[in-house]
């Protein structure tokens, strides 16, 4: 018998204070699975110091909204692993500025992936639909019973590392027009519908991208086809990027950020002006990846192809 789930309501605190418990601990065993070392309750403190070009303890303080002793706690676990340093800041002597070391650095880069995939399951684990908060806590606590918060983490890393390892982006042959169709065609219903100018690009690849001097790249994992992307060409050096899609079962393995950097290399290797893109802001993830590769929003003119379209983008390039 679960006594804390039994009180309801009123043990909510207890229940998070349970939940919040249980996931920095098995957070901690994917640090050490990873070999890394490091404490998920420094995780907040790290962070701020990581995004930032010089901060103060008061500063952490702020952004976090915890108090000045707790954070003065983190940074000296953080200075006893040798993560941080304290230097004197330039204009106020009396000031210390706390930046990341060389050590600190290195743990960024070799951690990151590990951030990626414990976000990733965060947001599996969370797209939960209820009516109270206890009920969305009891549907949490029956996923980690399924399934512990670690192991999927660590499995959704080995995954991404193993589809990495074998990811191959190759261009556009005739045999993969299907995929190109029904890749999108499944993206397009489980987020929108399927408009007509969709129907008649994807069902004609070659009379719309290909021989209209446009380019479809595929992004291939042993040899099966995951995912896609097209280059459609607007006017003498504009590209559309377009028509991107990665099958179901693939998707949190940045494998449409892969394709993306492709497009954005061949733009550059062949001197193209600028890429745009048309997408819709109930995309946020989309939108956010977009804005991570420089694109900047430009208005939708009026004649926009696409009825689901509320926000273009571009990226110059030359």
């Amino acid at each position: 018998m679960d006594a804390l789930k039994n009180l309801g309501e009123i043990g909510i605190g207890s229940r998070l204070k349970r939940v919040s418990e249980y996931m920095m601990r098995e957070t901690q065993l994917v640090y050490n699975t990873f070999n890394i070392d490091f404490d998920p309750y420094l995780f907040p403190a790290f962070r701020i110091i990581k995004s930032k070009n010089g901060v103060t303890n008061t500063e952490i303080t702020n952004s976090l909204h915890i108090s000045q002793p707790a954070t003065t706690q983190a940074i000296n676990k953080l200075l006893k692993k040798e993560l941080i340093l304290l230097k004197i800041d330039k204009v106020d002597k009396r000031k210390k500025v706390i930046i990341l070391s060389k050590k600190g650095k290195t743990l960024v880069k070799n951690v990151t992936p590990i951030w990626n995939g414990i976000e990733f399951i965060i947001k599996e684990y969370t797209k939960i639909s209820s009516n109270s908060l206890v009920e969305t806590l009891n549907i949490l606590e029956e996923k980690f019973n399924k399934k512990s918060f670690s192991k999927a983490i660590t499995e959704h890393i080995q995954m991404n590392t193993k589809i990495m390892n074998a990811l191959e982006i190759t261009n556009y042959k005739n045999e993969y027009a299907s995929h190109f169709y029904n890749l999108n065609i499944e993206w397009l219903k489980s987020f929108f519908y399927v408009e007509a100018y969709d129907e008649e690009v994807l069902s004609n690849p070659d009379k719309y991208i290909i021989d209209k001097g446009g380019h479809i790249f595929f992004a291939k994992i042993n040899n099966e086809v995951v995912g896609t992307v097209a280059l459609m060409p607007i006017n003498s050096g504009v590209f559309e990027l377009t028509k991107m899609a990665v099958s179901p079962k693939h998707r949190g393995y940045k494998i449409g950020q892969h394709l993306m950097q492709k497009c954005i290399d061949f733009a550059k290797e062949n001197s193209f002006k600028k890429l745009t893109l048309y997408s819709n802001t109930k995309l946020e993830n989309a939108i956010y990846i977009y804005k991570k590769y420089g694109f900047i929003e430009i208005p939708v003119e009026k004649n926009c192809p696409y009825e689901r379209s509320d926000i273009k983008m571009e990226l110059k390039i030359g």
